[in-house]
């Protein structure tokens, strides 16, 4: 953060790359050899993955398998066993980093050898192809032990012993066993385990995205979204966090990541949070719940949205457009909360002589914004992602040399190029490990007796079987990424929520959103912890605070299960009372969850509020108690509902009025 001339400006600060590091060193690079082949690894990963996108694919097996190779290859080198730095080889521990390595080129070298002999191979295993797949089986484990943790992997062992070993599990999971050559030949030798949807979702669509993300925040994206959500919103009551959100927003939507959002927007939001008088946790709260929900704003969500268009077989376009108006709704709710808790507080305001001049910023870097029109144009002509992100990356190199400021050297380039390779290491191989999960569950059939124990234990009702999903999202949650929650319950739980009569794009969507929550929600929130640690604050207050606001996305999922106009889906009276309802619910459920709008709201107004939330919430109203019988349509309950609003905010206001002789929103 500077304050040049008087004026807040953010200023990024970029992290060296292992390039930057190796030509900032005198004594060749022959001495640095472990950090060359690393930059040289992720720079060909990315080259790779470019020249595909331009080409066209491979053959399927040949690109996911060699795109894994490369990501276990960096994990084994980045994520070292026994080293606090990876960069120093002086262990004896280094000696096993350096077989696993040989141990996957050596499994990639064979499968590549005599491709189409593997391939027709399939069903009929040779010893060497048993060898290969459970090599490739256990590098995988460790891999997915150091990129995402110890509880996928535990979730993934429990999985292959549970299908190996069928017969001696109870309840659900009794079955028959499945012979080691079928896992190997299912899971290692076709493309339903391993090398599966996700994986091929992420080195198709979702490497390139990523790249993307690294690319624009190298060229300066990073500081324009600041200072333009600083300079549009700055002034007003509680406007560093309204910056916060604003600029979160748009970050987030194209990095993709929780943590590293709050680590890049919040080192500048958070302090002039607590400037302005925010208390250090409620700072840290907000940056949190604004990052995180850049994962559900299009037009580039997270890794897991790519997969659901694959899993429904639909364009990513129709995801994204979903999406939309649930992410808007969520940072509506955050940005209305943050103003509340500026009344609550009468905190001051920035003065504009303090702040960038938004004309000024759009002058410098606006022309970067283009890039990611680019994407949605070319989505929504109908292009594939892979075309699209492409394209995008294309754009980003030739308009951020259209400005001094903004103008990238060759370095700089290839920094990008390899710190995206790097980011996209842990997603790539929790995709792997989700794969094999998958081909378990086919495999082994407990997808099936899944969905049938859900619809049994929920007894048919759809709201015990939603909160289910929902428990168990948060428990996943805890150990494992939003991908590999996602993936997890779509082969498990998705099944039955569209057997019992959800749309599949909501139950798909619900499960996205609860696989998102995990960043938020105590006690594993690692947005909120991060946060914490640049505010200064207790992670767990931090945590619980960023509980609070972000109690949209813990509510909209229901809401678009039941009302799925939200979605786009429906005729068009029902979106457009789903999308207003969605809006106006959330405002009134923020009203009772703060308890102010002027000033103090009482209980009664509160109580008011929240019945008012679940009317526009409700896609109609059916009870019946003995007797008594009443089906309202969805109409009658929005128009309750806006009755009800109406009537508090003309109380409220008028009293405000007349205690204060006018109204200061």
């Amino acid at each position: 953060m500077t304050n040049s001339g008087g004026k807040l400006k953010y200023d990024e600060k970029r992290t060296e790359s292992v390039l930057e590091f190796l030509l900032a060193q005198k004594k060749g690079l022959i001495t640095y050899w472990l950090e060359l082949l690393v930059c040289l690894l992720s720079l060909s990963l990315s080259v790779y993955h470019v020249y595909v996108a331009y080409a066209g694919s491979l053959e399927a097996h040949a690109f996911r398998s060699t795109h894994l190779a490369f990501v276990m290859t960096l994990c084994f080198l980045l994520r070292p066993l026994g080293r606090k730095k990876w960069t120093d080889p002086r262990n004896a521990w280094f000696l096993l980093d350096m077989l696993l390595v040989l141990l996957t080129v050596c499994v990639q070298v064979y499968t590549l050898w005599d491709l189409e002999a593997f391939i027709f191979r399939r069903g009929d295993l040779v010893g060497l192809d048993l060898w290969a797949g459970t090599i490739m089986l256990i590098l995988l484990l460790e891999a997915t032990r150091r990129a995402v943790g110890w509880a996928m992997v535990i979730i993934l062992g429990f999985f292959l012993v549970q299908t190996a070993f069928s017969d001696y599990f109870f309840s659900i999971f009794y079955g028959p066993p499945t012979s080691w050559f079928s896992i190997i030949d299912y899971i290692f030798m076709r493309e339903n385990g391993i090398y599966s949807i996700p994986l091929m979702v992420m080195a198709t669509y979702i490497f390139l995205f990523i790249l993307f993300g690294a690319i624009l925040v190298r060229s300066g994206a990073g500081r324009f979204f600041i200072n333009v959500a600083l300079a549009l919103t700055g002034s007003k009551v509680g406007g560093p966090a309204k910056a916060s959100v604003v600029a979160s927003c748009l970050m987030a939507s194209v990095s993709g990541s929780a943590v590293a959002n709050v680590v890049t927007t919040g080192s500048f939001t958070i302090p002039l949070m607590k400037r302005i008088g925010y208390r250090d946790y409620f700072a840290g709260a907000v940056e949190a719940c604004a990052s995180s929900g850049g994962q559900i704003m299009p037009p580039v969500m997270g890794a897991a949205a790519f997969i659901i268009a694959e899993f429904l077989n639909i364009p990513y376009m129709k995801v994204a457009m979903a999406g939309l108006i649930p992410a808007l709704i969520y940072f509506f709710s955050i940005f209305v909360m943050v103003h509340f808790e500026a009344r609550k507080r009468n905190l001051p305001t920035i003065t504009p002589e303090e702040l960038p001049v938004f004309k000024d910023e759009v002058m410098r870097g606006g022309h970067l914004f283009l890039s990611i029109v680019v994407i949605v144009v070319l989505m929504i002509i109908g292009y594939t992602p892979m075309f699209a992100a492409f394209w995008a990356i294309i754009s980003i190199l030739v308009l951020s040399s259209l400005r001094k400021e903004t103008r990238m050297t060759p370095v700089g380039i290839l920094s990008a190029l390899e710190e995206g390779a790097r980011l996209a290491v842990p997603v790539s191989i929790a995709c792997a490990a989700a794969g094999v999960i998958i081909g378990c569950v086919f495999v082994s059939g407990l997808g099936l007796k899944f969905t049938n124990v859900i619809v049994s234990v929920s007894g048919g009702n759809l709201w015990i079987a939603l909160v289910l999903t929902m428990i168990a999202s948060l428990i996943l949650g805890m150990g494992l990424t939003t991908t590999a929650v996602y993936i997890t319950l779509a082969a498990l739980v998705i099944p039955a929520l569209v057997q019992m009569g959800v749309e599949p794009i909501s139950a798909h969507l619900f499960a996205f959103y609860f696989g998102l929550v995990s960043a938020i929600t105590p006690p594993v929130a690692l947005a909120s912890f991060a946060a914490a640690g640049i505010a200064g604050s207790n992670p767990m207050q931090t945590g619980v605070h960023s509980f609070r606001l972000g109690i949209a996305k813990y509510v909209l999922p229901f809401v678009f299960v039941f009302a799925p106009g939200m979605l786009f889906v429906g005729n068009w009276h029902q979106i457009v009372l789903a999308i207003i309802g969605g809006f106006a619910g959330i405002y009134a459920l923020t009203v009772t969850t703060e308890g102010w709008l002027l000033d103090k709201v009482g209980w009664p107004a509160r109580i008011l509020m929240a019945i008012c939330a679940l009317l526009f919430f409700t896609p109609g109203l059916n009870v019946s108690i003995a007797k008594f019988s009443l089906d309202l349509p969805q109409w009658v309950t929005f128009f309750a509902a806006l009755v009800i609003l109406v009537a508090v905010l003309f109380l409220h206001f008028s009293r405000h009025r007349d205690s204060n002789g006018g109204v200061t929103v």
